[in-house]
């Protein structure tokens, strides 16, 4: 699968510590070295026929319709779309008018991420969103009148100008909308954001840990109750609206990822990872060379991958797998490791998978922290 980071924003959310610019001074240049990086990495991935497609950022919906189209077609060049090929477009609702989403319904996106975040203009405001409520609503609406059945939007909880009521009509506004996809976070404090200056200067109250919990353990139930499948910590679908893309990722499969800062995983023990510089990587893809750092991994760094990504999921660690990539010695380890945690019932073992009950996933970093291998 191939993974396009799209480097660009009409702002910057407060909470927000991705890689992007809000200038689009190099849009045409970019595109230009995204087709380039292709090329010079078309023999990296041993699978040929693409499973998926993925256009996250950074927002994407900045690039014109002709400009997305250009990318596939490059793509096109090297490699082969599977006949159920999900080829994701990420957007903010604000992008999504009339003309743009006929153009995109003539392409071979068949999948868009909406980054809704909330249906209620305070929070909007707190992070820093582009778009309104009404836009929120609007752009999904929008995107269903012109075909795309497949949608996953994105919400946000926990937020200081939010609570358990107001969360509660988010999820309900969601259903009334008919979504079969949600992805959904804990408003996170992250170093070097706007967020994190107003906490620190009494602007903005921090988000409560309490809160998240409650709001987190409601969505479960409700969305289970309206017959979302919650198969991995933070994504909820209906029946047949799993992300392939994502749960690629979370299988261990390999990956390709073109833009800068964007991370590639050849599906064994090697990970690399682009310059997070747009004109720097701009500038190397013009003399015909990657911007890329490249790291092996150990079998110790497998062994905590494997951990800290299966144990997201709701089928967990493949035990199988687990030891046929790992020695004796650490398998030893790993065993001695989980007895507590079992007897406790913070993880519990089904069909040759290790498993942290759905009760306990608010809690998953920190238990496959304790799993980890550290020298």
């Amino acid at each position: 699968m191939i993974y396009f980071h799209i480097p660009f924003c009409k702002q910057k959310c407060s909470y927000c510590n991705f890689h992007f610019s809000t200038s689009l001074k190099y849009k045409d240049e970019m595109v230009s070295a995204l087709k380039k990086e292709i090329f010079l990495r078309k023999d990296e991935l041993e699978n040929r026929n693409l499973r998926s497609v993925y256009f996250g950022g950074g927002t994407p919906s900045l690039l014109s319709v002709d400009e997305l189209q250009s990318l596939i077609d490059e793509v096109l060049k090297y490699f082969s779309f599977d006949e159920k090929i999900e080829i994701t477009l990420e957007a903010n609702p604000d992008d999504l008018d009339a003309e743009f989403l006929k153009a995109l319904a003539k392409t071979p996106f068949n999948r868009l991420s909406i980054g809704t975040q909330s249906f209620f203009n305070e929070d909007l405001q707190l992070m820093n969103r582009a778009h309104n409520a009404g836009e929120a609503e609007d752009s999904i609406k929008r995107a269903q009148d012109f075909g795309f059945e497949n949608i996953s939007i994105d919400l946000i909880y926990g937020s200081p100008t939010s609570n358990l009521g107001i969360w509660k009509k988010n999820l309900e506004k969601t259903i009334e909308l008919q979504v079969p996809h949600i992805s959904s976070y804990a408003l996170t404090v992250e170093p070097k954001t706007a967020l994190n200056a107003w906490i620190s200067q009494g602007k903005v109250a921090a988000p409560k840990e309490t809160d998240q919990h409650q709001e987190f353990f409601f969505m479960t139930e409700f969305l289970k109750k309206n017959g979302f499948d919650h198969y991995e910590i933070s994504n909820f679908g209906k029946p047949g609206f799993r992300s392939k893309h994502n749960s690629a990722y979370w299988k261990y499969g390999e990956y390709l990822g073109i833009g800068p800062s964007a991370h590639s995983y050849n599906g064994r023990n090697e990970r690399s990872w682009n310059v997070a510089n747009n004109p720097q990587y701009i500038q190397t893809l013009t003399q015909n060379k990657l911007a890329k750092e490249t790291e092996i991994l150990t079998e110790k760094d497998q062994y905590n991958e494997m951990l800290m990504i299966g144990l997201r999921t709701s089928w967990g660690v493949d035990l199988i797998l687990l030891k046929e990539k790992i020695t004796a010695e650490l398998w030893e380890y790993f065993e001695n490791v989980i007895k507590e945690k079992l007897q406790s019932g913070l993880l519990e073992i089904s069909e040759n998978h290790l498993r942290i009950p759905e009760k306990n996933w608010f809690l998953a970093d920190g238990i496959a922290s304790d799993l980890f291998y550290v020298e």
